[in-house]
């Protein structure tokens, strides 16, 4: 696996890439950040803080985040988790209403291939001092 120089991930907001999570460990690499690179498919660069709906819904579409899978170093989730997910998967989850919350600072740039910042905005639940006031 060909990991890419985190010095050189960003955020949404043009800084530099946050930490997401380590309790459960996540991101691609399970380095605890949303970074990607060529071997990332899936594109794992929304940091989210999971709740019962959104886990609720990825269960229903197929996308088992609760059960633990040890084979893969996958402890399962529980509402309040910070979990980075695929863009493509919290875009249709904020499409069904159901869009888990999003940490700004450790959401990759990358994500806006797929997802509009006014989208990831709404459920921001950290407000950095240079997002206060923008729309």
């Amino acid at each position: 696996m060909t990991e890419p120089d985190p010095r050189t991930e960003r955020n949404v907001l043009g800084g530099t890439l946050e930490a997401c999570g380590t309790e459960p460990l996540t991101g691609f690499y399970r380095d605890g950040a949303c970074r990607t690179g060529p071997d990332d498919l899936g594109s794992h660069t929304v940091c989210t803080v999971v709740s019962r709906e959104f886990l609720a819904l990825q269960r229903e579409l197929g996308n088992d985040l609760t059960t633990p899978r040890p084979e893969y170093g996958f402890p399962g989730l529980a509402p309040g988790d910070r979990w980075c997910v695929v863009a493509d998967r919290w875009l249709q989850a904020y499409r069904a209403g159901a869009a888990a919350g999003v940490v700004l600072a450790a959401t990759n740039e990358r994500s806006l291939e797929v997802v509009p910042l006014s989208a990831l905005r709404q459920y921001a639940v950290d407000v950095p001092d240079d997002v206060s006031g923008l729309e």
